[in-house]
């Protein structure tokens, strides 16, 4: 038993452990196997950690870029596109004849929308260059009278002032032959006296015929001649009594005439004041002339600025002084009001880029702050608010930030005002 143990544990066991060795083997390979996949798939902590503060970094940098990305520009999309519009009116009134245009047309500035009627304004200007024309021959009329009125005083003036020396000599001539005419009544009287006597006594002589007859008759006939001289120089002094009274005469007319020319100056003046006159009525004409072609060029109606038509005018209309016609929408001159709130104007300022997107088309403009609003829009309302007054609620107010596009964004005029628009600004 002792043997066949041995013998049977011998090869037994060399043939069992050889056969139970060839088990165990495959059965621990796959426990090994399985060991070391596991063992690869797990990394170790060291290396755990430094992918994670890999990805750690790698997002703080990226939170960093992002948040300086952020804060690099304010958007809103409180905006809109604005622009000022253009209305045009009727200057002067009349019937509306042609209408160059229709809805939505774009028109360059200058180009003839509306015609009114310009007859009764062709007239008004004839009628106004007449009226010129006539100012201007008065004025000229007048300016040549003025250097003829001065001379012809001055001449007046020394003529009658010598008609006055004249006058006054003549007097004092008429006088002296007055005197000299008396001063012969009275030498006359005198020998008419000494004849008279002397006929009285020849006349006693010759009645006594103590002188003989022919004697007496020419005592007589001296003494007729005496009478005839005293008779004359009477006549000759009431003559020059009479030629006193001529020249005294002659002297208040000369005296007259020389003190209305004495007033030539008051009428050169005078006259000089008409020409005057008549060159403000001539620049009054003149100034009339001119409105009169104004209202017949405010008959035809020229678009402002260049853009769109909106009309609400038609041929036939009767329009009046004021009355709008027409709307231009100048799209060229387009630029965005956008509402930031106060708390994003901190580094906004003047000239900062900013790029406006276009809710409409999905473009994109570029373009640069403008302005900043002077004051948040409630306070342009018609009732702003009064803080004041009531329960008071604090809330972030907005104010308009005007920004302009660059020249050649909108070629293409897509933007159109009252658009919406988000607009970012860059703040770097």
């Amino acid at each position: 038993m002792a043997e066949e143990n041995p013998s049977r544990s011998g090869p037994g066991a060399g043939g069992g452990n050889a056969a139970d060795a060839s088990p165990a083997t495959d059965a621990k390979t796959p426990e090994k196997t399985a060991s070391a996949y596991t063992y690869k798939g797990k990394p170790p902590k060291r290396r755990r950690i430094l992918i994670l503060a890999v990805v750690a970094v790698v997002l703080l940098i990226g939170g960093f870029f992002l948040w300086r990305y952020l804060s690099s520009y304010e958007s809103t999309d409180d905006a809109q596109a604005d622009v000022h519009l253009s209305p045009v009116s009727a200057r002067v009134g009349g019937y509306v004849i042609k209408v160059n245009c229709e809805d939505n047309q774009w028109v360059e500035k200058g180009t003839v929308l509306v015609e009114i009627d310009p007859k009764d304004y062709e007239v008004a200007m004839a009628q106004a260059q007449a009226n010129l024309d006539s100012a201007e021959a008065t004025a000229q009329s007048l300016n040549i009278t003025v250097p003829i009125t001065s001379v012809n005083t001055t001449s007046q003036l020394r003529s009658t002032a010598s008609d006055v020396s004249n006058a006054g000599a003549g007097i004092a001539a008429a006088q002296k032959q007055l005197s000299a005419a008396h001063s012969q009544v009275v030498q006359a009287e005198a020998n008419d006296v000494k004849v008279q006597d002397d006929l009285a006594r020849y006349k006693l002589l010759v009645d006594k015929k103590e002188v003989a007859a022919q004697v007496y008759d020419q005592a007589l006939a001296a003494a007729r001649s005496s009478t005839a001289a005293v008779s004359a120089a009477h006549d000759n002094e009431a003559a020059a009594e009479e030629f006193v009274k001529q020249a005294e005469s002659k002297l208040a007319t000369a005296a007259a005439n020389h003190q209305y020319a004495e007033t030539g100056p008051q009428q050169v003046s005078s006259t000089r004041s008409k020409a005057q006159a008549a060159i403000a009525d001539v620049e009054e004409k003149r100034a009339l002339l001119e409105q009169a072609q104004l209202n017949l060029s405010y008959t035809k109606i020229v678009a402002p600025v260049s853009g769109e038509v909106n009309k609400t005018v038609v041929v036939g209309l009767n329009v009046v002084p004021g009355q709008q016609l027409l709307t231009v929408v100048p799209l060229d001159e387009v630029w965005v009001t956008a509402n930031f709130k106060e708390t994003q104007l901190r580094h906004m300022k003047v000239g900062q880029k900013a790029e406006l997107h276009i809710d409409s088309s999905g473009k994109t403009l570029k373009g640069h702050v403008d302005s900043i609003g002077g004051a948040t829009g409630p306070l342009f309302s018609l009732l702003p608010p009064e803080n004041a007054t009531g329960n008071y609620v604090k809330i972030v107010q907005r104010i308009p930030v005007k920004i302009v596009l660059e020249p050649g964004e909108n070629k293409d005029r897509d933007l159109r005002p009252g658009m919406n628009v988000v607009p970012d600004v860059y703040l770097q």
